[in-house]
């Protein structure tokens, strides 16, 4: 039976070539994504672990806790702990570290890198051996700044250049002394580094006299932990918190790892999908191999074969056939690893260079899933191939299905679909978190329960294109016949492509309808022209308020500053506004009672409201920060949104209880300008407030394109790793039709005998191809809407201003795709037709 396995796949290898492509496209998709994913993973563990070489123990703050009931305190790090780490003995050498936001502008004014990825910090005395200089000499004094040579190098940056710079206050214009090389994360991943002297550092970053961490050089012959027991010795636990650099080094492993681990599962889930549609071709073509040998099959029973050697001859072609997609997905995957790589690179997704890493459990995973998954697609072919009487070698073909078997079927579809559809309506109905589950079990039973159904749907759906098909006349007339001579066949066709559509229209439905609902919350929940912010979410300066409480046109202002309290028993943020002129920079819906800020009278969004059971009138008492309380009055209560939620108080009333060092700072500032936003206005501003790189500067379209580049961008990519379903999908409907036109060899022949010139037959498998490709894409967008409705019900829950907007330009696009895939996988089917010699043909068995 082996032997006959294999000459029956040299046999049909031209027919089995679709399924191995299929299956190694799969296969490469999730090698590829192992590959991809070490390979970063390794470079970057190699290249952190180099930013601990320097580095034996390293100390940060304890925390000393207080007595008599009060709240404790952080240590600090000073010289004096400096100073004794250096006596301890093991210790070689020891250098404070300083660590905070540095914006750099480049030479057109713009922020270098993200908000979150710009630091600054200190360079430790005339040579700091983390930070070996490649030009120039060490910054010294609050004039001169030290650069990493990337930021120099994407900026235009030189030695003698001044750059333009802020930490959190005014614009700094330092001059550059010196360029440096590092192996910091941030930088590698397309961020910037700023090095000041130490004494700047401390004044910059307000930790005068103190260090965020001090890192300790080990003596020769001095062990990470022997001199990590010294330190915990000589200083207190109390006081400092150690750790070897090796532990550094392992905590930021797992923290990569963890982080791309994220990535590894949404590719790895894609991949999962187009392996899913794959499975579709290859039972479609085991079964189509499967009743072409119906004749040889019922003879080998004949001749003494068992059943379960029959099903046994059909997985073990199907073991070969996995085994070679398997090896060529691996290799095809090594190289979309490496591509990928040099992809990101391409981008500015800057990459630590290594090597590529190919492991054993990427060999193995390559070889399990592409032999697995295409034995138990065509386990079930296997099964009925088994089931063939002897008597059928009589018989040119088997028996067709009973009309018991597809009872059967179309009986278990719709109790599926039907269960798959209440979770789905039932999940609409709880909240975010609740409903996810539910919903997600729902959908992929009504995927199934669908597709079960497919070869039922087809022939009411294709008889809705017949008066199109008449046009083409006898062409289209067959076309139309061969569609649903085989109802299983094209359902097991159309469903590969009908997956791939219902994700990609499902995604854009929500997509589009989450943009929707953030561009009407900016609009009608912000009266401000502008909302002004720092690029990396910190709090702004105090300079910046009091600097367009001058600014000439600018007609109203409120900073939003955050403050914890307590309010019976439960932590609450307070929100502080200026109670005169926040009322018309936000416009917000009031549920209870009047918006009405100042002196103890506040607002407070409905969520807040009702955890509190607080109505208009209502009066709490508040604990600040520094344990003083004070009653408050709810004037209103207004409707919360994504943007505006909370507890309002005035700023007057909330400031002098702030327990921060700097004073009270705010998050952002809302700003009414006299001539509304125009980029006039938005320059001028940007000008007053000194042209600071780390200062946004947004109004609400602004603030509706930073969320809107974030979903494009996700969708983008989405549609990028769902396009490998849609390729498979296409591989299904080729393979299926180059099968078809070998099976009906004889009818194309006659046929092409009775006067159908070759036009014709062409023609005739074209649009065979364009309405099964066409009737798949009609269920996905249909299933994709359905689904899209349903997920946006939960998103409704938390969003006020969700409403279901559907994309009637995409779907009419995804229905041209779905055509263009029918037409484009007709080719060569159609053109193998067409070229049959007709005596030949008729005489083939």
């Amino acid at each position: 039976m082996f032997r006959t396995a294999l000459r029956n796949v040299f046999a049909h290898k031209a027919r089995l070539l679709m399924t191995v492509l299929a299956v190694m496209l799969g296969v490469a998709f999730v090698s590829g994504t192992l590959v991809f994913t070490n390979t970063i993973s390794s470079a970057l563990e190699k290249q952190s672990s180099k930013g601990y070489d320097q580095v034996d123990v390293a100390l940060t703050p304890g925390y000393i806790e207080a007595k008599d009931g009060k709240v404790g305190e952080e240590a600090k790090l000073t010289d004096a702990t400096l100073k004794k780490a250096l006596g301890v003995p093991g210790a070689a050498s020891a250098y404070g570290v300083l660590s905070g936001y540095a914006a750099v502008a480049d030479q057109d004014g713009k922020l270098v890198g993200n908000g979150f990825s710009t630091k600054g910090g200190n360079y430790w005395g005339s040579k700091d051996t983390r930070y070996p200089l490649t030009v120039g000499t060490a910054p010294h004094g609050k004039n001169q700044v030290a650069l990493d040579s990337e930021t120099a190098e994407r900026a235009g940056y030189k030695v003698g250049d001044q750059v333009r710079m802020s930490v959190d206050g005014p614009v700094l214009t330092p001059t550059v002394t010196g360029i440096f090389t590092t192996d910091d994360g941030n930088v590698s991943a397309g961020g910037s580094l700023a090095l000041f002297d130490t004494p700047t550092a401390q004044q910059l970053f307000q930790k005068p006299g103190a260090y965020d961490e001090i890192d300790v050089r080990a003596a020769a012959g001095t062990s990470q932990d022997q001199l990590r027991a010294g330190l915990d010795k000589a200083l207190g636990k109390d006081t400092v918190e150690t750790k070897t650099g090796r532990q550094l080094a392992d905590e930021q492993a797992k923290m990569i790892s963890e982080s791309m681990s994220s990535m590894k599962q949404l590719l790895l889930g894609f991949a999962g999908v187009a392996l899913f549609v794959g499975i579709f071709i290859i039972a479609n073509t085991f079964t189509m191999l499967v009743a072409q040998r119906t004749k040889e099959l019922a003879l080998m029973r004949a001749v003494g074969a068992s059943r379960r050697q029959v099903t046994r001859s059909v997985l073990l072609e199907a073991f070969v056939v996995g085994a070679v997609a398997a090896v060529t997905g691996l290799a095809v995957g090594i190289g979309i690893g490496a591509g990928m790589r040099s992809l990101m690179d391409s981008t500015g997704a800057i990459i630590p260079a290594g090597p590529l890493v190919i492991s054993v459990n990427t060999v193995l995973s390559a070889l399990i899933v592409g032999i697995l998954i295409t034995m138990l697609a065509a386990w079930l072919p296997g099964r009925r191939a088994a089931k063939i009487p002897p008597v059928a070698a009589m018989n040119a073909v088997h028996a067709a299905p009973t009309t018991k078997s597809l009872i059967l079927r179309n009986t278990l579809g719709s109790l599926v679909s039907a269960v798959g559809v209440v979770a789905v309506l039932a999940a609409t109905t709880m909240s975010g978190d609740a409903g996810q589950a539910p919903m997600a079990l729902g959908a992929a039973l009504l995927v199934i329960g669908v597709f079960i159904l497919t070869p039922l749907l087809s022939r009411p759906l294709i008889a809705a294109a017949a008066p199109l098909l008449r046009a083409f006349g006898i062409s289209g007339k067959l076309a139309r016949l061969n569609s649903v001579r085989n109802p299983r066949r094209t359902a097991a066709t159309a469903s590969a492509l009908m997956i791939g559509l219902t994700l990609i229209t499902g995604l854009t439905v929500i997509a589009g309808s989450v943009q929707s609902a953030i561009n009407k919350m900016a609009a009608d929940s912000i009266k401000a022209d502008y909302v002004i912010s720092m690029a990396n979410g910190n709090a702004l300066s105090p300079d910046v308020r009091k600097t367009l409480d001058k600014t000439s046109g600018v007609t109203a202002v409120s900073g939003m500053s955050s403050a914890e309290s307590q309010i019976g028993g439960d932590y609450e943020n307070l929100s502080g506004v200026n109670g005169g002129t926040i009322g018309r920079l936000v416009d917000l819906t009031m549920k209870d009672g009047e918006f009405k800020v100042g002196g103890t009278n506040v607002v407070v969004d409905d969520k807040t409201a009702k955890v509190h059971h607080w109505t208009a009138g209502s009066n709490f008492t508040v604990t600040y920060e520094d344990d003083k309380k004070q009653q408050l009055s709810v004037a209103g209560v207004y409707t919360a949104n994504d943007i505006v939620s909370g507890i309002m108080v005035d700023s007057p009333t909330l400031d002098p209880h702030s327990t921060d060092a700097a004073g009270v700072t705010d998050t952002q500032v809302m700003v009414k300008t006299s001539g509304g936003a125009s980029d006039a206005t938005k320059d001028k501003l940007t000008k007053d407030l000194g042209e600071n790189p780390a200062v946004k500067i947004q109004d609400r379209q602004d603030i509706s394109n930073e969320v809107a580049q974030m979903f494009t961008l996700m969708l983008n990519m989405l549609y990028g790793l769902l396009a490998m379903a849609v390729i498979v999908a296409v591989l299904g409907v080729i393979n299926t039709l180059a099968m078809s036109v070998f099976e009906r060899q004889q009818e194309i022949g006659m046929l092409r005998a009775i006067g159908i010139d070759r036009k014709g037959i062409k023609r005739m498998v074209r649009l065979e191809s364009l309405v099964i490709s066409l009737f798949g894409g009609v269920l996905g967008i249909g299933l994709g809407v359905f689904f899209g409705w349903a997920a946006g019900q939960l998103i409704g829950n938390a969003m006020s201003t969700y409403e279901l907007i559907l994309p009637w330009g995409r779907m009419g696009l995804f229905l041209a795709l779905a055509a263009v895939v029918g037409i484009l996988a007709a080719l060569w089917p159609a053109r193998r037709a067409a070229r049959l010699n007709m005596l030949a043909a008729i005489k083939a068995e």
